[in-house]
């Protein structure tokens, strides 16, 4: 599945209330991986936007497979190659004043690192859902796949990104209006 495209503008969309309603009546905390569930509950307590899909960024390696793996990655040199699933929160945004502020703020995130980080539209997220995009923690080279495998190295270099990435879409929370 491919999770890159460049972003589309913003369009009116009428029923945005309604598939707000919809989206967030069937989201419970359990279902959010443990340390975003507070940054996913700030972006939907903003009534022009809502999250559609968020994923905080998994490692597997020999001796741990779990796909819901939240472990840092371990020190050591016996782990040559990670297999990363990305890291990413997909939103839709109301096409209003506030929402093309929030639009303009998650674009500057990415601007962070853009190597590593990009703002983006799914296609498959649009047809669902106009006005829907993602902020994804990939390397630029990778940035059409939502799972690559990454040499230590660099997957230790995407951890600490995905790390300061979480914190930055904290703090631009906390400078949005409610």
């Amino acid at each position: 599945m491919e999770t890159f495209a460049e972003p589309k503008e913003l369009v009116e969309n009428p029923q945005y209330f309604e598939q707000r309603q919809k989206s967030l009546s069937g989201l419970i905390d359990d279902k959010i991986d443990a340390p975003i569930v507070e940054i996913i509950n700030g972006f939907n307590e903003r009534p022009y936007c809502f999250t559609i899909q968020c994923c905080y960024g998994h490692f597997l390696y020999p001796g741990q497979q779990n796909p819901d793996n939240l472990k840092v990655l371990p020190v050591t040199k016996s782990v040559d190659r990670v297999d990363y699933r990305i890291a990413y929160v997909a939103f839709c945004i109301e096409n209003s004043v506030p929402g093309k502020m929030l639009f303009e703020a998650l674009r500057d995130i990415a601007l962070i690192d853009p190597d590593n980080i990009q703002f983006c539209s799914a296609e498959w997220f649009w047809q669902r859902q106009v006005n829907s995009y993602a902020l994804q923690v990939e390397p630029d080279r990778f940035k059409h796949k939502d799972q690559v495998v990454l040499d230590y190295r660099e997957a230790l270099n995407i951890e600490k990104i995905r790390n300061e990435f979480f914190v930055q879409i904290g703090d631009l929370l906390k400078r949005q209006p409610v």
